[in-house]
């Protein structure tokens, strides 16, 4: 499967934009200390999982009713026949 011709131009574009940046643009910054990239990767981790177990909570099916029509048998439902 190729990707969307969008996506290719964005990566050509972000190409582009990476070699005009110049290499010493980043002004004030230095290396991260250890503690503070340890807590920044702790705190990624907690966030997400934090959003998988609310996707969880949320996709799980409360105590979903029966319906009537749980019976009939559909073309494309082939597990139910």
């Amino acid at each position: 499967m190729t990707p969307p011709g969008y996506l290719l131009v964005f990566l050509l574009l972000l190409q582009v934009a990476t070699s005009q940046t110049p290499a010493g643009s980043c002004s004030g910054c230095g290396p991260l200390s250890l503690p503070l990239l340890a807590g920044l990767v702790a705190a990624d981790a907690v966030l997400s999982l934090l959003i998988v177990g609310v996707v969880f909570v949320c996709m799980r099916q409360h105590n979903r009713p029966a319906h009537d029509d749980d019976g009939r048998v559909y073309i494309n439902m082939p597990g139910r026949g």
